[in-house]
C-alpha cells in the first residue's frame, strides 16, 4: 500500500503500541472537547499527573527498600565487629544512628549501650562522619537523649581532665543511660565551671 510506513501494523500489534496509541487518542480528545486554541499543557493533564504521582511514590518505596536493607547489613556487619571486639577501632558512617535503632529493634527493646557509647565518642572526638559539622549537628536530631547526653558529658569530661582514656570514663555512660536528664545538667554544669 503506498504511503503506509514499513513496520506501522508491527508496530500497532504490540502492546507499547497500543499504549501509545490510546494516549494519542487520548490527548486528541481532551483538545477536541477543549476550548478551541487549546495547547496541551502535560502539567495541566490529570493523567499525567497521577502516572507521575505514582512513579515518585513507588521510587520513594524502592529507596525505602534499599535503605533498610542498608541499614540491615551494617547491623550485622556491627554484630561481627562486636563479637570480634574490633567495634571501638570502627569509623561510623552516616546512617549509623538508624543502626543503633536498628540492633535495639532486633534485641526486643534491649538498650544497645556499647553501640550507643561508640557514637557518643565517636560524636566528640569528631569520628568518621561526624568530622563534617553538618553530620554532628543532625546528631541532635537522630542521636536517642541519653546518646547526647552522654557525648556532652564525655565532652566536659575531656576538657576538664586532657589527655583521659575514654576507658576511664565508662561512668559517664551510665550516668546518661540511667538519667540522660540529670547527665545533661552536669555536662551543662561542668561547662560553666570551666568558664
Amino acid at each position: 500500500m503506498p504511503g503506509r510506513r514499513p513496520g506501522t501494523r508491527t508496530w500497532l500489534t504490540t502492546s507499547a503500541g497500543r499504549a501509545e496509541l490510546a494516549e494519542w487518542e487520548r490527548i486528541a480528545q481532551l483538545l477536541a472537547d477543549a476550548e478551541p486554541g487549546t495547547v496541551y499543557d502535560p502539567d495541566a493533564d490529570d493523567v499525567v499527573r497521577a502516572e507521575l504521582g505514582a512513579g515518585a511514590a513507588a521510587a520513594a518505596r524502592e529507596a525505602e527498600i534499599r535503605e533498610a536493607a542498608r541499614v540491615a547489613a551494617r547491623a550485622d556487619e556491627f554484630q561481627a565487629l562486636r563479637e570480634l571486639g574490633t567495634l571501638a577501632q570502627t569509623e561510623p558512617r552516616d546512617g549509623d544512628e538508624a543502626v543503633r535503632d536498628e540492633l535495639t529493634r532486633r534485641a526486643g527493646g534491649y538498650v544497645q549501650a556499647d553501640v550507643g557509647a561508640w557514637l557518643a565518642h565517636a560524636l566528640v572526638a569528631r569520628l568518621g562522619h561526624y568530622r563534617a559539622p553538618a553530620a554532628c549537628e543532625a546528631a541532635a536530631g537522630l542521636l536517642t537523649p541519653p546518646v547526647l547526653a552522654h557525648a556532652a558529658l564525655l565532652a566536659e569530661l575531656a576538657r576538664l581532665v586532657p589527655g583521659v582514656d575514654v576507658a576511664q570514663l565508662a561512668f559517664a555512660a551510665r550516668l546518661a543511660t540511667a538519667e540522660p536528664e540529670a547527665a545533661g545538667d552536669l555536662a551543662v554544669f561542668l561547662a560553666r565551671v570551666r568558664s
